[in-house]
């Protein structure tokens, strides 16, 4: 079921784009900003997806093959990252010049996130136990941040609605699972509190799993609170997910299960196929001007999630909105012509953008997923 041209995909086309093209050995770290040959058109470097790339390399390393190739990779963004990256509080940089000079600090925590993604998935490749453990105290000063953003630098204005956005709890529980690993039941009180966080936002009489909600959970009926992610709730499902099958919850597992199919079911373009970028639960126009653009991250969650929800439950629909999913990349999204993926298309599916690298798109989504879709057909 596709196990071949996933492998073809991965090892021959994917990471060979990634090795050859995106390495700086001058300065450290990966270039991200990559025509659809692999051209470089800016020097820029984004913290968060040298994280993601450090991350994916040592995952490999870790999990497939103790490749020395895979190893020097990872050694050179993690060591630019520790060198150039950190700020003295803690932050990490969300951009930088080629040779590490800081061009701007996201009032954010994702790049901190994936920077102890990094440290702990690395520390594991290199063995250096000191760097896990640094990859424990970041997570723990992530956590102070992660429920007031104000600690971050983001104002707070008087005359705003109270909200919480799903994509703290999510990303939180995702990087607990990869920071402790087989020790996660020394942090379950936490990824117990972030699925509580993330529960607030699975309305399951109108089957919807909300971006936004206000932080007792009720509807806000504004723009920002109809705004629906379907790639994202599908990606959140598959991480409640894991969590989900480590904790023996039952009706958990089934939930997680049900977000996926919901929102993609929800999410695709019956007219022309595809995942919808942002919806709104009313069916009002969304207020991004990007919403019926598609997106490769989105399908390479979708990808990744109805195959686990196929291999966990055996029900012949989940099947088919994988293969569904897998249909609508080979013919669009994958690149016949040059290695990697586009990254954009339009609603009917031109592509937009020719570029395989950016600010927001780098070695992650197209190899995490291909990558756990090739673990469970294993």
């Amino acid at each position: 079921m596709n196990k071949a041209l996933y492998e073809n995909e991965l090892f021959e086309r994917i990471i060979p784009f990634w090795m050859e093209k995106s390495a700086d050995w001058e300065n450290g770290g990966y270039f991200n900003c990559l025509d659809r040959d692999g051209s470089l058109y800016d020097t820029t470097k984004y913290g968060w997806l040298q994280g993601r790339q450090v991350w994916m390399f040592s995952k490999l390393y870790n999990t497939v093959e103790a490749k020395h190739e895979w190893l020097a990779m990872a050694k050179l963004g993690m060591d630019f990252l520790r060198n150039k990256a950190k700020t003295e509080n803690g932050r990490v940089y969300f951009s930088m010049t080629q040779e590490g000079e800081p061009i701007y600090l996201q009032r954010k925590i994702f790049t901190e996130c994936f920077y102890a993604m990094a440290l702990a998935e690395y520390s594991r490749a290199a063995n250096e136990p000191a760097l896990l453990q640094e990859a424990k105290d970041i997570l723990a000063q992530i956590w102070t941040w992660a429920w007031d953003w104000t600690k971050v630098g983001r104002p707070s204005f008087s005359g705003e609605t109270p909200s919480q956005m799903l994509a703290v709890p999510m990303i939180l529980l995702n990087v607990l699972d990869e920071v402790y690993g087989s020790d996660w039941k020394s942090v379950e009180s936490e990824a117990t509190f972030c699925i509580q966080k993330m529960l607030l936002h699975v309305n399951k009489k109108k089957q919807i799993v909300f971006e936004n909600v206000s932080p007792e959970g009720t509807f806000i009926n504004s723009p920002n609170g109809r705004l629906l992610n379907p790639g994202h709730a599908i990606e959140a499902g598959w991480f409640l997910q894991h969590w989900a099958q480590k904790l023996g919850d039952i009706p958990l597992q089934s939930l997680a299960t049900d977000m996926v199919r919901w929102s993609f079911d929800m999410g695709w373009d019956k007219e022309h196929g595809g995942i919808f970028y942002f919806m709104d639960s009313e069916g009002y126009s969304p207020a991004p001007l990007e919403s019926p653009m598609k997106l490769w991250w989105v399908h390479c969650e979708a990808l990744y999630a109805n195959l686990l929800n196929y291999q966990l439950t055996k029900d012949p629909s989940d099947l088919a909105r994988y293969q569904q999913t897998h249909d609508y990349i080979f013919k669009h999204f994958v690149d016949a012509d040059f290695p990697e993926w586009y990254g954009y298309l339009d609603r009917f599916g031109n592509v937009t953008h020719r570029f395989k690298g950016g600010a927001y798109k780098g070695c992650f989504h197209v190899p995490r997923a291909l990558w756990l879709c090739l673990r469970v057909l294993d």
